[in-house]
């Protein structure tokens, strides 16, 4: 996902992908510890994806909403 695509987004938006990569990184982290999978770098692509998410929303934060 790259910021700008993000940058597009309107706050709600924004909040509705941030809460969908949670589920995501929640659901990847019980899959590695069941050993129900060995590709621990979508754990990686996900944790920065939230992030890049974070920084978004607390730049449109500062700079008066969106």
């Amino acid at each position: 996902m790259k910021p700008s695509e993000l940058r597009t987004k309107s706050v709600s938006e924004l909040k509705q992908e941030l809460k969908e990569l949670l589920r995501a990184q929640f659901s990847l982290r019980m899959q590695l510890s069941t050993q129900q999978t060995n590709k621990t770098h979508e754990l990686r692509k996900v944790r920065r994806d939230i992030a890049r998410v974070h920084t978004v929303m607390h730049a449109a934060k500062v700079q008066g909403g969106n």
